[in-house]
C-alpha cells in the first residue's frame, strides 16, 4: 500500500501529461497530422533514401537526389545497434507532435522532483515549461530534432544535480541514459547550449565542494559524470563519428577559398560568415517579449481582427468586408531585429512573476545557477546587438562558430525561468504570513513596475519594421501607417494583458495569506493562470487549423506537368529547379536534383552555386549532368527546358590543368571546357594522382556507359584503346566512396572542384563505385560495446540500490 501511495501522484501526473498532450493536439485522434514546413522539406530530401531502404532492406548512407549527392547521416539514416533509439521510440508512444509535448512535460517534471518539488507544483511547472511559446512553435514549423533535444535537457540537468549531491548510482544512471537520449535526438546546437548551462551548474557545485574541502566527493562526482558521459557518447558513436566526418565536408567546415563571390577578399576561413551566424539576433528591447508576447508585433504573419487599423484601411480602400477580414489574418506586424519570426519567445508573465518571488525568498543558492543560466542565454541571444560577448564566443569558444541563429540559445532561459517559478511557489508556502506578504508585495512591485515602465516607454519606439520601405513602395504610406497603428495597439494590449495576469496570480496568493482559500486551491488557481496564459498565446500560432490529412503530410509535393515530362526520360541525369534557388527539396522528391534543403549543405556544392551557377555559368550545370532546367515565365507558369550540352554520366578528357590553390581552381571554372579538360588541385590531392605532372597522351576516343545506378553503388563499362582520364558527374566524397576497376580497388581523386576522376587503362573494363563508409563500421562496434556496458551498469546499479535498501531496513 505504501508503494501505491508513493507512486500514485506521479502516475496521475503522467496520465495528466498524456491527456493534456492529446487535448492540445486533438486532431491526431482523428488521424490527422500537423503540416510542418521543415518536415515537408525533409521528406523531399529523404525520399530516395527511404524508397531504397524499403526496396533493398539496407541503408544506403548516401543520396543522389540532393546537392548532386551527399551522405544521409543527417537525413534520418538508421544505424546498427541503436538501442538508445529504441528506448526513445518507447517514450514517444503518442502520435506526433503530441509525443514531443509529452516529452517536454515528462522531462521537466523529473527535474522538478529532483529539486524536491511536490507533485502538484511539479505538474503545473512541467505544463508551463512545455507550453513556452517557442517550444510549441518549433513543433508547428517542424523543428522536430530541436524539440527532441530540448525535451531531454531537464533530465540531463537532473542527473547532474543528483551526482553532485552524492547520489552517485541513481544520478550516474540517470545522467548516462538522459545524456545518451539527448545526443540521440541529433540536434547538436541544442546539446551544445545545454553544455554551456551544465558548465555553469558544475562551476557552482565545484565551488561548494572546494569551499567545504570535500575533494574526495568532488572527484567521485566528476568521475561518475565522466563515466556516464563516455558511455552516453559511446552509445551514439556511429552518429557522432559520421556527423563529425560530414561536418568538414559541409558548410560548417572551413572554406578553402579566400575570396568572396563578388571577388572581394574573404576575412574568415569559416564557410559560415559572422553575419550568417548572427543573422537571427534578438533585439535588446525585444527581450521584453518574454513577458508580453506581442510587444514587438508578435510574428511576421500575425492574425488581426475587424477592430484593427489595417481592417479599417482595407475597408477605406473599397475592399469587401469578407475579403478584408481574410486579408488581416496574416499581417507582418513584427518589427523586431530578426529577419523572420514565426512567434514570440514568450515564457509567460506568471512564470516571470513567480520567478521574481523565488529570487526574493528561496533560500537555496542553486536558484542563482538558474538565474545565471537565464542571463547568459539572454546576453548570447542578442548576437550582433551585443558584439563584445558574441565576438568573443565566436572567436575563442570552441565550436560556437559552427552554429547559426544565436537567438535560439534562449531555450536555456525558457528552461531556467519555469524552474525559478516553481521553486518560488514552493518556497512561498513555507513562509509565515508576514514574510509571505512581504514577498508578494516586493515581487508584485517589481513585475508590475516593469509593466508600467514599458507603458511609459512606448513613445520611445518608432514601431517601424525592416521591411516597411518595401510595403510603403508596394502598397502606399496608408498601409504602413495602419501597420504601425496595429503594432502600437498590440504593444499596449499585451502589456495590459500581462499586468492583468500578474494581478490575478497575486490576488490568489493574497487570498491565501488572508486565509480565504486553502493552499492546494491557491496552487491550482495560480497553476491554471500560469498555464492558460501560455496556452492561449500558443493557440494563436499552432492550433487545429495546422493539421491536415495524413496523405498531405506523407506526400507533401504534387507532381507538376514539368515533373511528368521529365520523368518520362529513364536515363540518368540531374535537374535544376531555378525557383528553388538551391534551397528547396521539392525537386529532390521527384528527381536527382542539384538543389536541396539542409542546415549543413555540402560546402563545395554551395560554393559552386554562389560563385558560378548564380552567375549563369552553364558549364557548371553541364559538368553536373544537369539535363533539365525547370524555370518559370513572367506569369509564374512553370516549364522545363532541355540542356543539350550536359556532359553525361562520365567522359574522357584530353587535358589536365594543374593548380596549387582552391582559389585558382574556382577561378579556372569560369573559362574551362569541362568536356575536354579537368582541373586538378595538385597541392591538396597530389598523392592520389601521383603522375599528374607527367605529360601523357590521354585517349579520348573511348566510351563509358552506365549499367547500374543506385544511391550507394554505380557500375560502368568502359572501352578505350589506350589509357584515359575519366571524369564522372558524381560528387567526390573522400570518406566512403571507393573505386574498383575489374574488382581491384583503385585510387580516384577530385577534379573540377567537386567531381570524381579515375585513370582507366586501355581495353574494356568494369568500373564500380561503392559507398563503403568505414565510419559506420567503427562506430557500430563502439556503439555495441557501449550498449552492453550500459546494460551491465544498469543491472549493477539496481542490485546495489536494492541491497542498500534492504540493509537500511535491518
Amino acid at each position: 500500500m505504501k508503494i501505491i501511495n508513493k507512486f500514485y501522484p506521479h502516475a496521475l501526473a503522467i496520465l495528466g501529461f498524456v491527456l493534456v498532450s492529446l487535448i492540445y493536439f486533438y486532431p491526431v485522434l482523428q488521424g490527422k497530422q500537423i503540416y510542418q514546413s521543415d518536415i515537408a522539406q525533409y521528406t523531399g530530401m529523404a525520399k530516395e533514401q527511404n524508397d531504397f531502404r524499403a526496396a533493398e532492406h539496407v541503408e544506403p548512407y548516401w543520396t543522389n537526389s540532393a546537392f548532386g549527392g551527399m551522405p544521409t547521416y543527417q537525413l534520418g539514416a538508421k544505424y546498427p545497434y541503436d538501442f538508445i533509439g529504441a528506448i526513445d521510440d518507447a517514450l514517444r508512444f503518442l502520435p506526433r507532435p503530441a509525443d514531443y509535448l509529452f516529452l517536454y512535460f515528462l522531462g521537466f517534471y523529473g527535474l522538478l522532483l529532483v529539486l524536491k518539488t511536490d507533485p502538484l507544483k511539479a505538474f503545473f511547472g512541467a505544463l508551463a515549461f512545455g507550453f513556452s511559446t517557442y517550444l510549441i512553435i518549433i513543433l508547428g514549423v517542424g523543428h522536430n530534432a530541436k524539440a527532441h533535444a530540448i525535451a531531454y535537457m531537464p533530465l540531463v540537468i537532473a542527473g547532474f544535480i543528483l551526482v553532485y549531491r552524492k547520489k552517485y548510482v541513481v544520478g550516474g544512471l540517470l545522467t548516462m541514459f538522459a545524456t545518451a537520449l539527448e545526443i540521440n535526438a541529433n540536434h547538436f546546437q541544442m546539446t551544445y547550449y545545454l553544455l554551456i548551462f551544465l558548465l555553469i551548474l558544475s562551476a557552482y557545485f565545484i565551488y561548494l565542494d572546494i569551499k567545504d574541502k570535500s575533494y574526495k566527493s568532488l572527484l567521485n562526482s566528476l568521475g561518475v559524470l565522466a563515466i556516464a558521459g563516455i558511455f552516453a557518447i559511446g552509445a551514439n558513436a556511429t552518429n557522432l563519428l559520421a556527423t563529425s566526418e560530414y561536418a568538414t565536408f559541409s558548410t560548417r567546415g572551413k572554406s578553402e577559398l579566400t575570396f568572396n563571390p563578388d571577388g572581394s577578399k574573404s576575412t574568415s576561413s569559416s564557410a559560415m560568415t559572422r553575419d550568417y551566424i548572427t543573422e537571427y539576433s534578438y533585439g535588446l528591447a525585444e527581450s521584453f517579449n518574454l513577458i508580453a508576447p506581442r510587444l514587438f508585433g508578435g510574428s511576421n504573419h500575425e492574425a488581426l481582427g475587424p477592430d484593427s487599423k489595417m481592417y479599417e484601411f482595407m475597408i477605406g480602400q473599397g475592399v469587401p468586408e469578407a475579403q478584408a477580414a481574410d486579408y488581416v489574418k496574416g499581417m507582418p506586424t513584427y518589427w523586431g531585429d530578426q529577419p523572420i519570426v514565426a512567434a514570440p519567445a514568450y515564457i509567460g508573465v506568471v512564470v516571470f512573476f513567480l520567478g521574481i518571488i523565488a529570487l526574493f525568498i528561496d533560500e537555496r543558492k542553486i536558484k542563482y545557477v538558474f538565474l545565471a543560466g537565464a542571463i547568459t542565454a539572454l546576453l548570447l541571444s542578442w548576437g550582433k546587438n551585443f558584439p563584445v560577448l558574441t565576438d568573443f564566443f565566436i572567436d575563442y569558444v570552441p565550436m560556437y562558430n559552427k552554429f547559426r541563429a544565436v537567438s535560439s540559445i534562449q531555450v536555456i532561459l525558457e528552461l531556467c525561468f519555469p524552474v525559478l517559478a516553481i521553486i518560488g511557489l514552493q518556497s512561498f508556502f513555507k513562509l509565515d504570513k508576514e514574510m509571505q506578504w512581504k514577498a508578494l508585495w516586493h515581487s508584485g512591485a517589481v513585475a508590475l513596475g516593469l509593466i508600467v515602465v514599458l507603458f511609459l516607454s512606448k513613445s520611445m519606439f518608432s514601431f517601424s519594421g525592416a521591411n516597411d520601405g518595401y510595403y510603403r513602395e508596394s502598397y502606399g504610406p496608408g498601409f504602413v501607417d495602419a501597420l504601425k497603428g496595429d503594432r502600437m495597439s498590440l504593444y499596449s494590449a499585451d502589456l495590459l494583458r500581462s499586468g492583468f495576469f500578474i494581478l490575478l496570480s497575486a490576488g490568489v496568493l493574497w487570498l491565501f495569506i488572508k486565509n480565504k482559500i486553502a493552499q492546494n486551491t491557491a496552487i491550482i488557481l495560480v497553476g491554471l493562470f500560469m498555464v492558460s496564459d501560455l496556452f492561449f498565446v500558443d493557440k494563436n500560432y499552432v492550433s487545429a487549423k495546422d493539421f491536415v490529412s495524413g496523405r498531405e503530410v506523407e506526400v507533401p509535393f504534387q507532381e507538376t506537368p514539368s515533373d511528368a515530362m521529365i520523368l518520362k526520360d529513364t536515363s540518368h541525369y540531374r535537374v535544376f529547379e531555378v525557383s528553388g534557388n538551391f534551397s528547396s527539396a521539392r525537386a529532390s522528391y521527384f528527381h536527382k536534383s542539384i538543389g536541396g534543403y539542409h542546415a549543413a549543405k555540402p560546402r563545395k556544392v554551395q560554393q559552386l552555386f554562389d560563385y558560378q551557377i548564380a552567375k549563369n555559368n552553364m558549364e557548371i550545370l553541364n559538368m553536373l549532368n544537369v539535363k533539365y532546367i525547370i524555370q518559370t515565365d513572367k506569369e509564374g507558369k512553370e516549364f522545363p527546358t532541355v540542356n543539350p550540352n550536359a556532359n553525361g554520366n562520365a567522359w574522357f578528357v584530353n587535358d589536365v590543368k594543374l593548380v596549387n590553390k582552391s582559389n585558382d581552381e574556382m577561378k579556372l571554372l569560369n573559362e574551362v571546357d569541362t568536356k575536354k579538360a579537368a582541373i586538378f588541385n595538385i597541392h591538396l590531392y597530389g598523392d592520389k594522382f601521383k603522375n599528374a605532372r607527367l605529360k601523357r597522351n590521354l585517349d579520348t576516343s573511348g566510351t563509358i556507359k552506365i549499367d547500374i545506378y543506385k544511391p550507394n553503388y554505380i557500375k560502368y563499362t568502359s572501352n578505350n584503346k589506350n589509357e584515359g582520364l575519366a571524369v564522372f558527374s558524381e560528387i567526390y566524397y573522400e570518406d566512403g566512396w571507393n573505386a574498383y576497376i575489374d574488382g581491384v580497388k583503385t585510387e580516384h581523386f577530385p577534379v573540377d572542384y567537386v567531381l570524381r576522376a579515375l585513370i582507366i587503362p586501355g581495353g574494356e573494363h568494369t568500373i564500380e563505385f561503392k559507398f563503403e563508409p568505414q565510419v559506420i563500421k567503427t562506430g557500430s562496434t563502439i556503439t555495441l560495446i557501449s550498449a552492453v556496458g550500459m546494460l551491465l551498469l544498469l543491472v549493477g546499479g539496481i542490485y546495489y540500490e536494492r541491497k542498500k535498501s534492504l540493509k537500511s531496513k535491518v
